[in-house]
């Protein structure tokens, strides 16, 4: 049980990172450069969204598997 808190703990967290592509990178570097930082915060923003969905799906489907094994007892 300590484990899977830790786990559950482990995985709500939250870390900033840039973490772009190359193409997505030098595109929002001459932004930043120009002065348009809010292009860079919104595909940040985008590329966690996204980053999101393959945990949520892991999680849900570790939901209902859990519950029909618990009901299968």
């Amino acid at each position: 049980m300590k484990r899977f808190i830790l786990i559950v703990v482990f995985a709500a967290t939250q870390l900033t990172c840039a973490a772009q592509c190359a193409m997505c990178r030098s595109t929002l570097e001459n932004n930043v450069s120009q002065g348009v930082p809010g292009i860079a915060a919104g595909i940040n923003t985008g590329i966690l969204y996204l980053l999101s969905f393959p945990y949520l799906a892991a999680i849900i489907i570790g939901y209902f598997w859990y519950r029909s094994s618990k009901k299968a007892q």
